[in-house]
């Protein structure tokens, strides 16, 4: 299990699982919840590369950033971590 604490959004803390370069797991702490666990059920089984192209950039109220891009973030740093 991997932990990220994103950075400029209400979400708290990230916690999501990788097997095999596929998304298996997704946990949000705080935030918007019924938008987090849609992003959560929308991403599962999916493949890191695929998510990462589909939630980087988005923003959230002009923040520069939103909990989506957030987690592209993370699966970027632990895509590039475990290569």
């Amino acid at each position: 299990m991997e932990t990220y604490y994103p950075q400029g959004v209400c979400s708290t803390c990230l916690r999501f699982e990788i097997d095999n370069g596929y998304i298996r797991y997704v946990d949000f702490s705080d935030g918007c919840e019924g938008n987090l666990k849609a992003i959560a059920a929308l991403v599962q089984n999916m493949h890191i590369d695929d998510a990462i192209r589909r939630l980087e950039g988005i923003d959230c109220g002009g923040k520069g950033t939103s909990c989506p891009d957030q987690f592209s973030r993370a699966l970027r740093a632990y895509r590039d971590a475990h290569r």
